[in-house]
């Protein structure tokens, strides 16, 4: 659509050495920011972050507030997108949370679950967290990823919709990552006023 973008990590875990979902942001918004920027925190063990520091002996260990601010400041006037490691309730410094710096940002939250049989309970449990913590949903997004079909995915959005109240719920089908993100902008009607 035109306007600058920059996709930030800010925590990403198994690093080995490469962190392949910063990389990924970036060579799809090629926003020019080095690593460091987009992607301050990042871990050789493929496990929550806040375990993953724990068990490298790390002294210092990120503080939510500072990371809220370093990546307002990476992001400066390019429309952000923020991708979080894991669920919600995923520890990324000591006991905080994602949930815990979602709501520090107070950006609104596209939430991205598996469409598959148990994503309703799933589904359901995060948006009460975020609804609980006054956190803006914007849409969920259903991914199949590379998860083969079952019945449930035939009636999943169907019944996010009802069991959340949602409107903005999208199926990702397989397909190419352009024709997804095509996809995306269409159903979510993404543009200036969503972040």
């Amino acid at each position: 659509m035109g306007a600058p973008v920059v996709g930030l990590k800010p925590f990403e875990t198994g690093c080995d050495p490469l962190a392949k979902d910063a990389a990924a942001l970036e060579a799809a918004a090629r926003s020019g920011l080095s690593l460091d920027l987009r992607c301050p925190h990042r871990y050789r063990l493929p496990l929550a972050p806040a375990v993953a520091s724990e068990r490298l002996g790390e002294r210092r260990r990120p503080r939510l507030p500072a990371v809220a601010a370093s990546l307002r400041l990476a992001a400066g006037d390019r429309f952000a997108l923020v991708e979080a490691a894991g669920g919600l309730l995923v520890p990324v410094a000591g006991s905080r949370t994602i949930l815990d710096l979602a709501a520090l940002l107070r950006l609104p939250v596209v939430l991205v679950a598996r469409n598959g049989l148990g994503t309703l309970n799933h589904t359901a449990l995060s948006v009460a967290a975020l609804r609980q913590r006054k956190i803006r949903i914007a849409a969920v997004v259903l991914s199949r990823g590379l998860q083969p079909p079952d019945p449930s995915q035939r009636d999943n959005a169907k019944w996010i919709r009802r069991l959340t109240g949602i409107a903005k719920v999208v199926e990702l089908p397989r397909t190419s990552l352009p024709r997804a993100a095509e996809l995306l902008r269409e159903c979510l009607a993404l543009d200036r006023q969503v972040g």
